[in-house]
C-alpha cells in the first residue's frame, strides 16, 4: 500500500498465517477471553494495546480465530468502546504535538506542512466515520477544541 501524501511505496507489514484451523494448544475459551479483553479495556488500554498484550503475555495469536469476533466487536458488545476511534485519537494527538512544537519553533516550515497534512487526514477520516455511523453527523474537528477531544 502506498503512502498517502508522498510518491513513496509503503511499508510491508506482518501477515496472518494461511491456515485458519483452530489452535489446539490454546487454554483460554471464549468467555475467559472476553472477560480478559473487558478487564484490559477497563484499565484504559486501546484496541491495539489489548491485542499486543494478549499476544505477548497470554500467548493468544488471534482473537478472531478463537471467538469469531474482533476486539472492537467484543468491546462494542460490552459497551466499552471509546467515543472516538483509536486511529482518530492518534491523529489528533499527533496534531496537538505538532502545534506545541510550532509554538516553540515558529519558523519550522516542514512542521507547518506536516500540520496541514495531519489535519487533512483527520478530516478525511471523519468523513469516512460519519458515512459509516461511527461518528455523529454533526461532529466537527476544530483546532481550538483538539486538546479537549483527547481528554
Amino acid at each position: 500500500m502506498a503512502r498517502m501524501h508522498s510518491g513513496k511505496k509503503g511499508k510491508s507489514g506482518s501477515k496472518k498465517p494461511l491456515s485458519a484451523k483452530k489452535i489446539t494448544w490454546q487454554r483460554y475459551d471464549k468467555n475467559e477471553l472476553t472477560q480478559l479483553i473487558s478487564k484490559l479495556a477497563k484499565a484504559q488500554k486501546s484496541h491495539s494495546q489489548i491485542g499486543i498484550i494478549l499476544r505477548d503475555s497470554y500467548g493468544i495469536p488471534s482473537v478472531s480465530q478463537l471467538t469469531g469476533k474482533s476486539i472492537t466487536q467484543i468491546l462494542a458488545e460490552e459497551k466499552l468502546l471509546p467515543k472516538l476511534p483509536e486511529d482518530m485519537l492518534n491523529l489528533i494527538r499527533k496534531y496537538i504535538n505538532i502545534t506545541k512544537h510550532l509554538q516553540a519553533n515558529r519558523k519550522d516550515q516542514p512542521s507547518v506542512r506536516g500540520l496541514q497534512l495531519t489535519e487533512s487526514k483527520i478530516k478525511r477520516l471523519a468523513k469516512y466515520y460519519k458515512a459509516n455511523d461511527k461518528l455523529p453527523q454533526d461532529w466537527r474537528f476544530s483546532r481550538e477544541h483538539a486538546s479537549l477531544l483527547i481528554e
